[in-house]
């Protein structure tokens, strides 16, 4: 045994006659397991950075990774709430109208030969009908006649496109602008950049009921540090507080007996730190969450805890999990935290290879709490400062996939924004007149991070961390500001 084993072994024996006898023959695995509270990674808190332990996520002052910081220059927006239609919606049955569709209906064009990931037919017109919305007069399917209701306040961007029709590979381009699970999600990049306002909340949640495709990598932290990495919180079956966040409260112990607890964890840890090189980004994150999951006993509880709402409210939201999360989600903008992403559903629901008609029902799902949203948000001042976005992975081909579903389609889709400084009622770029490929002012999701970075006050080329011997950032070497988006 080595002089330096010897001497943690003996520093780990003096630690440990301060624990209770029921924690006597442990491992630091059970240790860990047991003093936590079942939450698993929640985010990520700062005050074991601030006390010195986490100092590879502290800036050089030692303060919390996660506090407020200045923007590279005035933000439009403070907060994102991104709203995720995981599966891929249709461009051609919900934002995009294309009459050409119903007069060539069935037949099959040259541009029905761009790549797609399976075969398919003929065009196919869309089932829903369109009608002008708004002061704007913006065309909206029958899909949505609610967000319909709020259209002067959203942009439209008809010209997005991406890289690969596949599903898992879009969904991580979609959220950290890569095709391959190796960089930082959005959030986490927001956090590391911009810290959050509110300590005793995670600064990034995921609301999914279950998990998309592709999963926890979808709000990794990747090879920032863990004190960055999002929360996951499953709203699948409840929104009672203590069920969607499991095991919240400590039965076992007073706060005090887990203030001791972490500060034994904190002393070990550090040891174990020290003996892998002072770094290691699960360890990390581990350490964070249990001090995180201590913090938000009390505050988690409040914020998720919907039965505050009024009636009035909770009925302009609807019912669903969708609708409890989109309330959620403004609760949790509210009190402070920097993005939260609503997913749609488990896995991709929103594929409609079989029969593009089912649309109808996930859209029926979303129309009614999205526009509560918005109009919750702008009544109570809060949308100036909010960015909401729309949007899969991708979109849909307009030409026919098993007689009546539609493939994937990466070529051109559409997304639109809402609120933190994006100019309503407009529409940007345009696809071919079948709604096939973007032709007119291009959109690439490098693009759409670009410009969501600078409504937050953030230099996309700016906004780097080091890593493995270069400078990485959210767009890598691409991305364009579309200015013309602002108001």
């Amino acid at each position: 045994m080595s002089q330096s084993d010897t001497a943690t072994n003996l520093t780990l024996r003096r630690i440990n006659m301060n624990l209770p006898q029921q924690h006597f023959g442990m491992t630091r695995r059970e240790s860990l397991q047991r003093m936590g509270t079942g939450l698993g990674v929640l985010g990520l808190a700062g005050i074991l950075a601030q006390d010195g332990t986490l100092a590879s996520a502290a800036d050089a002052t030692g303060a919390s990774p996660l506090a407020p910081r200045a923007a590279h220059f005035a933000p439009r927006a403070k907060h994102i709430i991104h709203l995720f239609m995981n599966g891929g919606p249709s461009q051609v049955d919900t934002f995009d109208p294309k009459p050409a569709l119903t007069k060539y209906n069935g037949q099959r064009p040259p541009t029905a030969d761009l790549k797609t990931e399976r075969k398919t037919g003929g065009l196919m017109m869309s089932p829903f009908k369109f009608q002008k919305y708004g002061e704007s007069g913006i065309e909206v399917s029958d899909l949505f006649p609610h967000v319909g209701e709020c259209i002067d306040d959203i942009c439209v961007i008809r010209s997005m496109h991406t890289n690969i029709p596949n599903h898992e590979p879009s969904l991580l381009m979609m959220n950290s602008g890569e095709t391959q699970p190796t960089r930082p999600a959005m959030g986490s990049w927001l956090l590391y950049g911009l810290g959050t306002e509110n300590q005793n909340l995670p600064g990034f949640v995921v609301l999914c009921p279950g998990k998309p495709v592709v999963g926890p990598q979808l709000w990794s932290n990747s090879f920032l540090p863990g004190v960055f990495q999002g929360t996951h919180i499953n709203h699948a079956n409840s929104v009672d507080p203590k069920k969607v966040i499991q095991h919240i409260d400590n039965s076992y112990l007073s706060s005090t007996g887990q203030r001791r607890q972490l500060h034994l964890l904190k002393q070990m840890n550090e040891l174990h730190l020290e003996r892998r090189g002072g770094h290691d980004n699960r360890l990390e994150a581990r350490i964070e969450s249990l001090e995180m999951a201590f913090r938000m006993q009390t505050e988690a509880q409040t914020v998720f805890d919907l039965a505050k709402e009024t009636k009035e409210t909770r009925e302009a939201y609807g019912t669903g999990q969708f609708a409890n999360g989109c309330l959620a989600a403004r609760r949790l903008v509210e009190s402070g935290v920097r993005m939260v992403q609503v997913y749609y559903g488990n896995g991709q629901p929103w594929d409609d290879h079989g029969n593009i008609k089912d649309h109808a029902n996930k859209a029926k799902d979303v129309d009614q709490p999205i526009a509560a949203l918005i109009k919750d948000l702008k009544q109570r001042d809060l949308l100036k400062d909010t960015l909401i976005i729309w949007g899969g992975e991708f979109g849909r081909t307009p030409v026919a996939e098993n007689g009546n579903g539609r493939d994937h389609n990466h070529h051109g889709f559409s997304m639109w924004l809402a609120g933190g400084g994006i100019k309503g009622g407009m529409t940007y770029g345009s696809t071919d007149e079948f709604g096939f490929a973007a032709v007119e002012n291009k959109v690439h999701v490098h693009d759409l991070h670009a410009t969501i970075l600078h409504l937050m006050g953030l230099d996309h080329e700016k906004l780097t961390f080091r890593y493995s011997g270069r400078d990485f950032r959210l767009t890598d070497v691409h991305g364009r500001v579309v200015h013309e988006l602002f108001a």
